[in-house]
């Protein structure tokens, strides 16, 4: 009898063909991969490409800035009875007007409230908020 087969050879799996399905499997989920456009999901108004920004404030533009101090509508400083009172009288001529409320960093977040409560109450709703 010869001997054993020369030690019997043990059976082995080869790993390269099963390496290159798994590549292969990869590279076709990779390039059938589909992913959502979420710029066309966004709701936000641009300036078009050859727009110039304007050096003046439109008329029909309420801007209100809030500081630490106060409130402060079209560079005049107020309370929050005047600022209710101008509003009221501003909603009267044009609801249809730009309200940019600014905030800086320090501001308290109660007036910033009480001033959209009041542009709601005087259905301004044309709003821009932004913080310095």
């Amino acid at each position: 009898m010869k001997s054993n087969r020369k030690e019997q050879e043990q059976p082995k799996l080869d790993m390269t063909p099963m390496i290159d399905v798994v590549f292969e499997l990869m590279i076709f989920f990779v390039v059938t991969l589909k992913q959502d456009d979420i710029f066309s999901r966004l709701n936000a108004n641009r300036p078009a490409p050859n727009s110039k920004p304007s050096d003046s404030a439109p008329s029909d533009q309420i801007k209100i800035d809030i500081g630490p101090g106060g409130f402060i509508l079209n560079g005049r400083g107020m309370s929050k009875r005047d600022l209710r009172a101008n509003l009221k009288s501003l909603s009267a001529t044009s609801r249809n007007a730009t309200v940019l409320i600014s905030c800086t960093m320090d501001s308290p977040h109660m007036f910033l409230i009480e001033a959209l409560d009041m542009c709601h109450e005087y259905r301004m709703e044309n709003l821009s908020i932004f913080s310095m």
